[in-house]
């Protein structure tokens, strides 16, 4: 029994880019960009756009609410948003038949952005900081429709209903409207939520925590937040020119809007079970200089400190990705590589596994979030420690948004370097994990490297 319609693929005729495409629709709730901007680095294969789904699971403040447009009845949906992902699970088995090509990496299924405070119904964290954003912690959307860019190949597809196909096919084909959205521009300065001093306090906190033993390592971030107006659509545009990252996504919900030009991969799945996950740990900042810059990747290559910081990680996501993987299958092909991007170098570390017999993509995910580069180990502690030690709850950074298809294959980013837009306001963090040899002067500086390319492109 199947409760979606069928779906087809059809190839596009479009001269426009993904990004001019979803001009289109930027504005419906739930639409959605998956934008693998960057054009030479290995992961930028596809640009996903996802729109009008057909029901939409969300949770806050750890309740469930499912809503749908057309489906005249959908299986009784738990209440506690801890079942989210075996709920979605549940709803993906109902999925109607495929009949399309069956490279295209979405064929019907669930996309969304998952927040970091979803990892509340998942883990025992104490409640220090008050919900403050009016967004869901997570919404997963099932969606019928999707335009998918395959950079590779250079060809356009559009994945809809059978029943729906040309006349969705005749929505994505006509000419754009002219552009009517308003300017963006920031009415106020940034402001962080800690001053440097404040910064070196916690930082003091938590390198008290490590030595105590209570962890090994703590990330700690601090929010900047300024009061904007205008299309948040066009601040995400001038972010990604500027940013250029492979792992960048806008979503838009009846509340907010998302921003993320993130560098890293959480997680991805193939239709044959395979997994990987890239973490990043380790940052040194770009400079225009090249003799200083290579300088700078040389020394975050030679860093015993960070290469220790990124093992840690790789230890973390391993165990994480063991629950749900075939024993023996968990490897590490690539540890400590360096990834370079417009503001800084990265380590990036490649841990791969194969998915058990049975197991989904949507299991994986609920088993291995929040991701461990962004917490800190061992995780649950880590996480106390941050809603310990941060003024304010973190919403939708470092949680993850990205899609998991009816056939297994699935991507998602870690929404590091993303913006949440709503009320007028705008909120961007920048952390860093912090180990027992960290210095505090020097891990202030790389909070403030990593968002050199976000804050000042804004205020300009």
């Amino acid at each position: 029994m199947s409760i979606f319609p069928d779906l087809c693929a059809v190839k596009l005729e479009t001269t426009l880019t993904a990004l001019e495409l979803f001009e289109r629709c930027q504005s419906e709730a739930y639409a959605l960009f998956l934008d693998s901007a960057s054009t030479t680095h290995e992961d930028a294969h596809y640009d996903f756009i996802f729109r009008a789904p057909e029901c939409v699971i969300r949770s806050k403040n750890e309740q469930l609410t499912v809503s749908a447009n057309s489906i005249a009845q959908l299986p009784k949906a738990p209440t506690h948003a801890a079942q989210m992902f075996d709920y979605a699970e549940q709803l993906m088995a109902l999925t109607g038949h495929y009949n399309g090509p069956e490279h295209l990496p979405f064929q019907g299924g669930f996309a969304g952005a998952v927040g970091y405070d979803f990892g509340r119904c998942l883990e025992v964290i104490p409640e220090f900081n008050r919900d403050e954003y009016n967004s869901s912690d997570a919404v997963l959307a099932y969606y019928c429709e999707a335009v998918i860019f395959d950079k590779k190949r250079d060809e356009v597809w559009l994945v809809a209903p059978e029943q729906a196909l040309k006349t969705q096919k005749a929505y994505w084909e006509q000419s754009l409207p002219p552009d009517s959205n308003t300017p963006f521009k920031l009415v106020s300065a940034w402001r962080s939520n800690m001053s440097e001093a404040e910064y070196h306090t916690k930082f003091n906190a938590v390198q008290a925590y490590l030595l105590s033993g209570d962890a090994y390592q703590i990330n700690l971030a601090q929010r900047y937040q300024a009061s904007y107006q205008g299309c948040e659509w066009a601040a995400y545009k001038k972010l990604r020119a500027s940013n250029n990252a492979p792992f960048s996504a806008f979503m838009r919900t009846p509340e907010s809007a998302i921003l993320s030009v993130s560098p890293e991969r959480f997680l991805s799945t193939t239709s044959a079970g395979e997994v990987q996950t890239k973490p990043i740990k380790g940052t040194r900042p770009r400079y225009e200089d090249n003799a200083r810059d290579a300088a700078s990747k040389q020394a975050l290559l030679n860093s015993e400190k960070d290469r220790a910081e990124n093992l840690m990680i790789v230890d973390l996501l391993r165990n994480d990705l063991s629950k749900n993987c075939e024993p023996g299958s968990v490897k590490t092909p690539k540890l400590f590589a360096i990834e370079s991007f417009p503001a800084v170098h990265h380590l990036v570390s490649t841990i791969t596994g194969q998915l058990k017999a049975g197991g989904s993509a949507l299991g994986l995910f609920k088993g291995a979030f929040p991701g461990g580069s962004i917490t800190g180990a061992p995780k649950i502690r880590a996480m106390q420690i941050i809603e310990e030690l941060e003024p304010n709850r973190r919403g939708i950074y470092c949680g993850s948004i990205g899609y998991f298809s009816q056939h297994g294959q699935s991507d998602s980013s870690i929404t590091i370097r993303t913006l949440l837009a709503e009320n007028g306001q705008l909120y961007c963090w920048a952390g860093g994990g912090l180990v027992a040899d960290s210095k505090a002067d020097e891990e202030y500086q790389e909070t403030k490297d990593k968002v050199s390319r976000i804050l000042p492109v804004l205020t300009s």
